[in-house]
């Protein structure tokens, strides 16, 4: 018969919510397997006779015949006329089958990766939340996404191109939408895009890695600005780069600092439109040089344009890409920000002579991107609804911006001095007074906001305590209640 724990540990595995879709002989034959292939029965050892382990588990002697019998067939069992069943001789020696302790112990150990891949490890990656909530950034409002066109426009796609949408895509990606992403950047962002020039990928994220990996060896170096967006930094550390951090000020990033920098770059990689996190833009003349340095070093500008359609004051400047006439600039736009999240769409504008390597390196990746999406957006795009959809948000988010700036100077002038943006999804705010940076961040979370902390966004340790709160996605009564309950939790954590 089974020891008491043995019995108990069969019980346990029957009775599991995740095992409850399996026949019930099929469990009890898993659990008696777990209990083999872990060593709790050695090599030889009697099973229960049918009928008391039926008893025991409260099941007909039927089930468990028909779990030895699998048992038997799979080779972990032997059954002998007259003398029961037991466990099979040969289980011992079967390699993988059963844990030694050498192996138990690696177990615990942590696994011998390559440089690359403890680099990405160490850099706990880029997490984002499933379901945001206040102060979340760089999330968009989801819930006025007109989903029934855009479940029209899938049908209309599904029933034109049939079962084509079921096979491989292009790597470079489908050729409307292509088109209709080289037509939107060229009239709204100025740039000098071509169908044959945009490269679709899953997100802008991907592209940084990919760009990471096709132009720099490890140990090269890059320029990043600083502070700077963390995925981009993850991404260029991953790759074996050396980040180089130049200050950004109120203009951009200080492009002097590379062009009298002593040791060469291969590439500068930032957000010129609308710095993350502090939402500068960068002045033309800066611009200007840095496509001159590129031309002269041969050098890469990685141009990250994440969240160019909200812009709230004026007309957004356009692309640094449009600029350079020596097309050593890579334009990485997506629509995770400008749609919704799920969508999974981003592109790179590419100078001609990468499109080829890149393409062919993004089916060493994932392959292709899935044409239903892509010919869905296309549609979307070209009958003119992505455009009306980004003016209307445009108009939400703007909104939603003065009423955070009106609730941040009611409730929490005590504690921050908010940097109003004139873009983007969130809003930089700079703490004042006794309160720490971390001492916000936990306030915070106890009470169910969620604010990103400025501090580790930088490379240098004398960076000025502060956090990110987003905006976009969260309608004001969201907003004020959100206000409020920080206020209360930093009015408790600054008590005396």
């Amino acid at each position: 018969m089974f020891k008491h724990s043995q019995l108990e540990s069969v019980k346990a595995w029957i009775a599991h919510p995740a095992h409850s879709a399996m026949p019930l002989h099929a469990r009890i034959q898993r659990a008696i397997r777990h209990l083999i292939v872990d060593g709790a029965l050695g090599r030889g050892k009697p099973l229960p006779a049918s009928r008391p382990l039926a008893k025991s588990l409260g099941v007909s002697r039927d089930t468990v015949e028909a779990a030895y019998a699998q048992l038997h067939a799979e080779g972990f069992i032997d059954r002998r006329v007259g003398s029961g069943s037991f466990v099979a001789e040969m289980t011992e020696f079967t390699p993988g089958l059963r844990l030694s302790r050498r192996d138990a112990l690696a177990r615990n150990q942590a696994p011998n990766l390559s440089k690359r891949g403890a680099a990405m490890s160490r850099s706990g990656g880029v997490r984002e939340m499933m379901i945001p909530r206040p102060f979340a950034h760089g999330v968009p409002e989801t819930r006025s996404f007109p989903l029934q066109l855009w479940e029209r426009l899938e049908r209309q796609v599904r029933k034109e191109a049939s079962a084509q949408t079921l096979f491989h895509g292009d790597p470079q990606g489908t050729e409307p939408l292509r088109r209709a992403i080289a037509d939107y950047v060229n009239l709204e962002r100025g740039a000098r895009a071509t169908a044959d020039r945009v490269l679709i990928l899953t997100s802008s994220q991907q592209a940084m890695s990919l760009c990471a990996n096709m132009l720099l060896d490890p140990g090269d170096r890059i320029f990043i600005e600083d502070p700077a967006y963390y995925g981009a930094r993850k991404a260029f550390d991953a790759a074996g780069l050396e980040c180089v951090p130049v200050r950004v000020d109120r203009q951009g990033i200080v492009v002097d600092q590379i062009i009298a920098e002593p040791h060469k770059a291969k590439a500068v990689s930032l957000t010129p439109s609308h710095q993350f996190p502090t939402g500068a833009t960068l002045a033309l003349d800066r611009r200007l040089a840095l496509i001159e340095w590129a031309s002269r070093h041969q050098a890469w500008i990685i141009e990250d344009d994440y969240d160019s359609e909200f812009h709230y004051a004026g007309k957004p400047t356009a692309c640094l890409q449009g600029l350079d006439a020596h097309d050593r600039t890579i334009y990485i736009g997506t629509f995770t920000k400008s749609l919704f999240p799920g969508l999974r769409i981003g592109y790179v504008v590419l100078p001609p002579q990468l499109v080829k390597p890149m393409t062919v390196a993004r089916t060493l990746l994932d392959g292709h991107s899935a044409p239903m999406p892509q010919l869905t957006l296309a549609r979307f795009m070209e009958g003119g609804h992505f455009g009306a959809y980004v003016r209307t948000m445009r108009a939400i988010y703007a909104e939603r911006l003065d009423v955070l700036v009106d609730l941040v100077q009611e409730h929490l002038s005590d504690f921050v001095e908010p940097r109003v943006p004139i873009g983007g999804l969130q809003m930089p705010c700079l703490l004042i007074g006794d309160l720490s940076e971390r001492m916000a961040i936990d306030a915070g979370r106890r009470v169910g906001v969620e604010l990103l902390g400025l501090t580790a966004l930088h490379a240098t340790s004398d960076a000025k305590g502060g956090f990110l709160m987003g905006f976009a996605a969260y309608t004001p009564a969201e907003i004020e209640n959100a206000v409020k309950k920080l206020a209360n939790a930093f009015l408790a954590v600054a008590k005396p």
